[in-house]
């Protein structure tokens, strides 16, 4: 019995960074949508301002706050573009709806399992700007990993392993 104890907790702590991981895949993915978007609704503007416009719109959905002076300093001077664009978001990202939805999920299921901390916030804040599917359950680890992989290959951020490779480089 003891050893099931013990098995939960390693369980977990392999487990959150490798759910950690799939979110961060999901966030490039909706950086990407959204910095797309980005440019195509304003080409006159610099591709380099509009990659951090895009990058505060993930940071403001996923609840992130960048303590970097220039970035705060950014975020500030740009509220409006990015309020704006994030109010844009479920009109460009249907087809990444359903990750996003899972990620965010994700997001807030690490956060309370590592810190302790409750960022339920966050699903709610989602849920009003129409981003958060709320009818969609939560994902098992196995069935949303699966998905980030399908998509990670789809979009070319994770190549499949090479045959005659193994995992670790050995």
């Amino acid at each position: 019995m003891s050893e099931k104890k013990e098995a939960g907790p390693e369980f977990e702590s392999r487990l959150l960074p490798i759910l950690r991981e799939a979110v961060e895949v999901v966030k490039m993915l909706f950086f990407k949508k959204t910095k797309d978007t980005l440019v195509a609704k304003c080409p006159e503007r610099e591709s380099q301002e509009l990659g951090k416009v895009a990058g505060a719109v993930v940071n403001e959905v996923f609840g992130i706050a960048n303590p970097d002076p220039v970035f705060s300093a950014f975020r500030e001077a740009n509220k409006a573009v990015i309020c704006e664009t994030v109010s844009m978001v479920p009109d460009f990202i249907e087809e990444l709806q359903i990750p996003l939805s899972d990620a965010l999920r994700v997001s807030v299921i690490c956060d309370f399992q590592e810190d302790n901390l409750d960022n339920s916030v966050i699903l709610s804040k989602a849920q009003e700007q129409g981003i958060l599917l709320v009818e969609r359950d939560l994902p098992m680890p196995n069935s949303f990993l699966d998905m980030v992989r399908r998509l990670g290959k789809a979009y070319g951020l994770i190549l499949p392993p090479v045959p005659g490779e193994s995992p670790q480089g050995d």
